[in-house]
């Protein structure tokens, strides 16, 4: 059960104009399931895309980076099949469905981009993806959501309109995750979309800037996937940017979609009874802070804690000082919500365990470190490790 994430409201999630949607059930891997989503794209529309680092890319990864650099029609997502670790016949069959799709919307398969989640290693049932097209029904944005879904229990989407200088602007988007979730950009499937007018420089700035503080700052397990990407997709069918004014009133609306979107992957995290955010302070750079965090935040050993609300303060400490940052332990202070369970590296003398389990209870909390060597901070986020983790993943395939 995700933790304090509702179901999107399909009224609050506004149309965005120049993205035509289409939903179909292709029987990838589960029947009578939505697992195909198609976006089109009015032309001229700027795209812009960060990519999984990870060196056993995706077929689709490596076409859609491909394809990136020419203008773009539309986008297929498939569910259901990872397409990875595929060698050159995934490559085959990816093609293929851009080239099907590019068929029956009169583009080239170069001006379509291809996304797949699902298992490792298997084959790509491009038959069945290319004999769904017809089928494609119109579609809004939650069920668009609801087509790119695995594990998830629950679709992720937001919308925000934003008030520019020649008119209304909508920024629309949708992500999927709830396993493989690490920072390593980008950690999930995100697909955001405005009808701002964009120039696509500064469209490939956004994506770039958004992904760093949003779908960068978070960790479900620590495992980059092979098929993760966040698409920024800037129509040009409403107001233009126009003035730095402008500008940064659509980053602010991206950066905040993309950090709600990242946030309800962690809440939906497979088997995640907890959302913990952990801030590291007063570190001497962004960089040094965020590696505290991340070890923290990465630990099975304090994971596990969260999940057991168990103040078990060593774990806490033993990641901080594992994070490979030559740390002053004795200025060391740590915090859970309100309470200072660490002062100056050992343990408060004010401290009481029962505060800590009660604030460790909470389906939220903070853990809180403050270094004392700089004026620096980053906050990550992240959740329990649960029995129901290991549940899941050992049965994904069956």
């Amino acid at each position: 059960m995700a933790v304090n994430l509702p179901p999107p409201d399909p009224a609050q999630l506004h149309p965005v104009r120049g993205v035509e949607l289409g939903v179909a059930m292709a029987g990838i891997r589960k029947p009578d399931r939505k697992d195909l989503l198609v976006v089109r794209l009015a032309p001229g529309a700027a795209v812009a895309g960060v990519f999984t680092q990870n060196r056993f890319c995706a077929a689709p990864v490596t076409l859609a980076k491909k394809h990136l650099k020419n203008p773009v029609r539309a986008l297929i997502v498939n569910t259901g099949n990872a397409n990875a670790g595929t060698g050159k016949e995934g490559l085959k069959r990816a093609f293929s469905v851009c080239r099907a799709l590019g068929k029956a919307i009169d583009a080239k398969p170069s001006q379509i981009l291809p996304f797949s989640t699902g298992v490792i290693m298997e084959q790509l049932p491009a038959e069945k993806l290319i004999a769904a097209l017809p089928a494609l029904r119109d579609a809004d944005w939650l069920e668009a959501a609801e087509a790119i879904m695995t594990t998830d229990t629950v679709p992720k989407a937001f919308s925000r309109r934003v008030r520019l200088s020649g008119g209304e602007a909508v920024v629309t988007g949708i992500a999927k995750g709830a396993g493989m979730i690490r920072p390593d950009m980008a950690t999930l499937l995100a697909f955001i979309a405005t009808d701002a007018k964009v120039l696509p420089a500064i469209l490939h700035r956004m994506v770039k800037a958004t992904a760093a503080a949003s779908f960068n700052c978070i960790t479900v397990d620590g495992d980059t996937s092979t098929n993760d990407c966040f698409v920024l997709i800037a129509t040009g069918k409403g107001p233009a940017v126009s003035s730095r004014k402008d500008l940064l009133q659509l980053e602010r609306a991206v950066l905040e979609i993309t950090q709600l979107l990242a946030q309800a992957l962690v809440r939906d995290g497979e088997g995640a009874t907890k959302f913990v955010t952990v801030r590291i302070e007063r570190g001497r750079s962004a960089a040094e802070c965020r590696r505290v965090a991340y070890a923290v935040a990465h630990s099975p050993l304090v994971k596990t804690a969260f999940f057991a609300s168990d103040p078990n303060l060593g774990r806490i400490l033993a990641a901080i000082g594992n994070a490979g940052v030559k740390l002053e332990t004795e200025r060391v202070d740590l915090y859970l919500d309100g309470v200072c369970v660490v002062r100056k590296g050992g343990r408060d003398p004010s401290y009481l365990e029962s505060e800590a389990v009660t604030a460790m209870k909470k389906p939220e909390f903070t853990v809180r470190a403050v270094l004392n060597r700089g004026k620096a901070a980053a906050t990550v986020w992240t959740c329990d490790l649960s029995f129901d983790y290991v549940k899941i993943n050992a049965e994904y395939r069956t």
